[in-house]
């Protein structure tokens, strides 16, 4: 089970990272995020953490 949600989370933090970063570059419209330096910053950050948490969980051995 902690397992499951480690990878899920992590999966979870590199998709939301994905949007931020789109949206921070102006790819993605519509938002008060569009178009704002910050989020094209903390975007990546928030993914490559979610990537390193997803890469633990798929490590880690089972429990």
């Amino acid at each position: 089970m902690r397992k499951t949600l480690t990878i899920t989370l992590g999966v979870l933090m590199v998709v939301i990272g994905a949007v931020w970063t789109f949206q921070g570059l102006g790819y993605l419209k519509g938002s008060p995020m569009t178009g704002v330096e910050l989020w094209a910053i903390l975007g990546p950050l928030v993914a490559g953490l979610g990537v390193a948490l997803a890469i633990v969980g798929v490590r880690s051995p089972r429990a």
